[in-house]
C-alpha cells in the first residue's frame, strides 16, 4: 500500500532539503571556509547583526496595537510563513505565556476576557476563580512585495506555554502547549497542540484540542506532506518522539494512532550521549526503527512518555525544534529535529528521520525507518544550544540558538558546511521561530525577550 505517499504532495512551504553531514562529522569538527554569507555586521541599532547585503525589518513588538485592538502578546516562539496569495504571507506565531506570566497577554487586563470574545472562543476561559489562559497564536499578514503589513490579529487564544509547532500542507499551523503545571487546578487539562488555519482576515480559530495526538509537553511537529503522518517533539531530558497516523489525513481532530519511535536493534541506546552514559549513540549512522503503539495518550498522571519507553522506546533529550525536509535525492525525506541539551557536551543535536516507503502501513517492517544522528559538534563556535529550526526553500538548515549570553542564528548547507547567519544583539534572549516565506527570498525570527519579529531580506543562495 502505497496510498499514504500520494497525501497533498503538492506543498510548496515544506518540501525543501539538503544532502547528509556524514563527510563533515568526524574528529575535531571546524566550520567550512567554502561557504559564507561573510562576517556579521554590527548593527547600528544594537538589534540584530547580519552579513553585508542582508538587511531586517521590524514587523511586530510586544505590545504594540494590533488592527483586531488587541495587543501584541509577549514571548513570541515558533512560527511558519503561509501562502494566500497575491504575494501575501499569513506569519502565524506562537506565545510562550504561562498561566503566571498572564499580565503579558494581549489584553489591557488579562485578568478577565474582554468584551467581544466569547467563553466559547477561548479554550480554557478560567475557572473556579482563575483568571483566562492568555497563551496561543498571533497572525501577521504580510506581502513580500511592497513589504507592508496588511493586517495583525489575535488567531488562537486560551492555551499554555505555546512554544513551537509546525505547517501543515493543509495551509494551517499546529501550535502546541508546553505546560509547565500538567495537573488541572486551573479547571482543564493542557498539553495538546491545536491546528490554526492561514487566513488574510482576523478570525479566532476555533480552540478544539486534538487529544488523539497525546497529551504530554508538546514542543513541535512535522507533518510529512506525502502521507499525512504528523511527527511530534517533547521537550523534557527523558522524551521521547512520537508520530500520529490519522484516521483520516488532513482531519486530526477525527482521531488516529499514535506511537512512539524503538530503535530497531537490540541492546543498550542512549541516543543523548551525555558524558557517563551507558551507550553512545553514533554519528552519521542510519539505524531501523520502528514504533511502538501508546494508550490512553489523554495521560492524566502526565506519563505518557513513560509508558513508551517501558514498551521500549528511546530516549531523547529536550527535544524541540521539528521540520519537513525532502532532501537534494529522490526518495530522500526527512524529519530533523533539535535536541537542545544533547551531547558529549550538552551543547546540542540534531537528528533527521528517514521515513519508510511503507510509512504507517502493514508493509513498513520489509523496508523500515532510519534515524540518524546528523550533528553533534560539541563545539560553541559552531552551535551551542539549538531550539527552533527550519529547512529554507534553497535547501540550507537553520537553527535558533537558546543559550545563556549571546544567542546567533546558526545555518547548514545542503553540503554540510556550517556558518553564522545572525546574532542577537538587542538582549541576551533566545532566538525564536526561523522560518522562510514560501518563495525563500525572506526570513522571519524572533528575539522572544524583549519580544521582537524580524523579516529578513538579502541574498540569498
Amino acid at each position: 500500500m502505497h496510498s499514504r505517499r500520494s497525501f497533498l504532495n503538492h506543498s510548496a512551504a515544506v518540501t525543501s532539503g539538503f544532502l547528509g553531514l556524514n563527510h563533515f562529522l568526524s574528529g575535531n569538527l571546524q566550520a567550512d571556509d567554502q561557504f559564507s554569507y561573510g562576517e556579521l555586521i554590527k548593527d547600528p541599532d544594537g538589534l540584530f547583526d547580519l552579513p553585508k547585503g542582508f538587511q531586517y525589518q521590524v514587523l511586530s513588538r510586544t505590545g504594540d496595537r494590533m488592527n483586531d485592538g488587541f495587543l501584541v502578546p509577549g514571548q513570541p516562539d515558533g512560527m511558519a510563513a503561509l501562502a494566500l496569495g497575491k504575494n501575501q504571507v499569513a506569519l502565524i506565531r506562537n506565545h510562550e505565556i504561562g498561566h503566571t506570566g498572564f499580565k503579558m497577554g494581549p489584553f489591557e487586563d488579562n485578568s478577565r476576557l474582554p468584551e467581544g470574545i466569547s467563553p466559547e472562543q477561548v479554550y480554557d476561559p478560567g475557572r473556579f476563580g482563575a483568571q483566562p489562559f492568555v497563551g496561543g497564536t498571533t497572525t501577521i499578514v504580510y506581502n513580500l512585495k511592497t513589504r507592508k503589513i496588511t493586517n495583525q490579529y489575535l488567531s488562537l487564544i486560551g492555551t499554555d506555554r505555546n512554544c513551537a509547532g509546525g505547517p501543515t500542507p493543509w495551509n494551517s499551523w499546529i501550535t502546541c502547549e508546553e505546560p509547565s503545571d500538567m495537573t488541572s487546578q486551573w479547571g482543564a487539562f493542557h498539553g495538546y497542540a491545536f491546528d490554526v488555519p492561514a487566513s488574510a482576515k482576523s478570525k479566532l480559530a476555533d480552540p478544539v484540542p486534538l487529544k488523539a495526538m497525546g497529551r504530554f509537553r508538546h514542543e513541535a511537529v512535522a507533518v510529512d506532506p506525502g502521507t499525512g503522518i504528523v511527527y511530534l517533539t517533547e521537550d523534557r531530558n527523558d522524551g521521547v518522539i512520537y508520530r500520529f497516523i490519522p484516521d483520516e489525513p488532513g482531519k486530526l481532530a477525527k482521531g488516529g494512532t499514535l506511537e512512539a519511535l524503538k530503535i530497531k536493534e537490540a541492546g543498550e541506546h542512549d541516543t543523548r550521549n551525555w558524558p557517563g552514559g551507558k551507550a553512545s549513540f553514533p554519528i552519521g549512522k542510519r539505524v531501523a526503527v520502528e514504533w511502538v503503539t501508546l494508550d490512553d495518550v489523554t495521560s492524566p498522571k502526565d506519563d505518557l512518555r513513560l509508558q513508551a519507553t517501558d514498551k521500549g522506546a528511546v530516549i531523547f533529550s529536550r527535544a524541540e525544534g521539528m521540520w519537513y525536509g525532502s532532501a537534494a535525492q529522490v526518495g530522500e525525506e526527512s524529519i530533523y529535529w533539535a535536541c537542545t541539551d544533547g551531547g558529549a557536551k550538552l551543547l546540542g543535536q540534531i537528528f533527521r528521520y528517514f521515513p519508510s516507503p511503507h510509512e504507517g502501513t502493514a508493509e513498513e517492517s520489509s523496508a523500515p525507518g532510519e534515524l540518524e544522528l546528523y550533528l553533534e559538534p560539541n563545539n560553541t563556535d559552531l552551535l551551542n544550544h539549538g531550539d527552533n529550526i527550519t529547512v529554507a526553500p534553497n535547501g540550507h538548515l537553520y537553527i535558533c540558538e537558546d543559550t545563556s549570553g549571546t544567542n546567533k542564528l546558526r545555518g547548514v548547507t545542503r553540503d554540510g558546511e556550517m556558518f553564522t547567519f545572525a546574532r542577537n544583539r538587542a538582549s541576551e534572549g533566545e532566538l525564536a521561530g526561523v522560518c522562510f516565506s514560501p518563495d525563500g527570498t525572506t526570513l522571519f525570527v524572533s528575539i522572544q525577550n524583549p519580544g521582537i519579529t524580524f523579516a529578513v531580506t538579502g541574498p540569498f543562495v
